[in-house]
């Protein structure tokens, strides 16, 4: 009896010394995170970011209360209804990140587009700002879906989803679980936290995901406790406190990003991206998915794409870029892999 008694005391001991460390963590000043100024790369400004369309639409539809801003493509003296593709951006991205010049390639193509901002992002609402919260954001495509299904424009059986990096495994778990989805377009993918999380700790070392992990915990309680968020930057330079880090980022996001980019995240999001996995509901799809992958890759692992190649199996068709996960947005880069999505489409919509 004495015996199972200590037990119980140590477990409680270390119960105890553990929260007494995440009150800490969550309520001491600091620790400090230097703000990552992007250097903006004007050259790039007007292919990645052009002037607004003008048959662009602002719309919007609700989710949970909350109101998420869109932008809606639809093509002229073109009959209707029309096929729709919806289109979000990945980590920390918003719709006028370099999503505009693919809207306006399948707006032209006889496309409608349907591109938006995640709540807590862009010109979305939700408190605080700049969360990224996986449940949320799946909420968010389906609330997409069912605006556009239920526009006089749209056919409400021709939906196709197209997502980009964190988004390229957003919309892998929203066709498994949408059977009416058309095609999927998943470009440069993420689709596996666990085998991301381990590429990044061989790349940055023990050090580096110790100290986010610190952050994440931070931010994590502070909002159990009903206080301010924690925030870190999207992306800094090698060797800063950043989600992303490596060099391509940093001078991609330079590119990409509008004046207008807010470069901050909550920090919890650290503790959980780990743990989503869109590769395991890929045998659940039942439509086409189109698999853009960038074999130079150094963010989402090339194994994870080749495990959802294979979970598909017959529904999924797969184009090679020998380039990184970011140059497939600009240039020469991006006229190949919109030109092949172009097919895809034309082809199952």
């Amino acid at each position: 009896m004495e015996t199972v008694v200590s037990i119980f005391q140590g477990i409680a001991i270390l119960i105890g010394i553990f929260v007494l460390y995440l009150l800490v963590v969550a309520l001491i000043p600091g620790p400090t995170v230097p703000e990552q100024h992007l250097e903006k790369a004007k050259e790039h400004t007007r292919e990645t970011n052009p002037k607004p369309c003008r048959s662009r639409k602002d719309v919007s539809f609700e989710v949970k209360g909350m109101s998420l801003s869109a932008w809606l493509y639809l093509p002229e003296n073109v009959s209707t209804p029309l096929p729709c593709i919806i289109m979000g951006h990945g980590f920390g991205g918003i719709k006028d990140m370099g999503l505009e010049p693919y809207a306006i390639r399948y707006q032209e193509a006889g496309f409608a587009v349907l591109a938006f901002d995640y709540r807590h992002f862009g010109e979305s609402d939700g408190e605080p700002r700049q969360l990224v919260w996986i449940p949320y954001q799946l909420e968010d495509w389906l609330a997409a879906i069912t605006y556009a299904r239920g526009l006089k424009e749209i056919d409400p059986a021709r939906i196709a989803l197209w997502g980009t990096s964190m988004s390229g495994g957003h919309v892998i778990v929203t066709a498994a679980k949408d059977k009416n989805i058309a095609c999927v377009s998943a470009q440069c993918p993420g689709l596996d936290g666990h085998a991301s999380g381990e590429m990044i700790s061989k790349r940055e070392g023990i050090g580096y995901i110790l100290r986010m992990i610190m952050h994440g915990q931070r931010d994590l309680v502070r909002s159990w406790l009903g206080l301010s968020p924690h925030k870190i930057p999207i992306v800094g330079k090698p060797g800063s406190i950043a989600c992303l880090t490596t060099p391509d980022a940093y001078d991609a996001f330079g590119k990409l990003a509008p004046e207008n980019f807010i470069n901050e995240v909550c920090a919890r999001i650290i503790l959980r991206a780990n743990k989503y996995r869109p590769v395991k509901h890929a045998q659940n799809v039942r439509c086409p998915v189109l698999l853009p992958i960038c074999d130079n890759d150094n963010l989402t692992p090339i194994s994870a794409a080749e495990e959802t190649e294979r979970n598909l199996g017959k529904y999924a068709e797969v184009k090679h870029y020998p380039i990184g996960h970011f140059d497939i947005y600009i240039g020469d880069n991006f006229e190949r892999s919109v030109s092949d999505q172009l097919g895809f489409f034309e082809k199952h919509l």
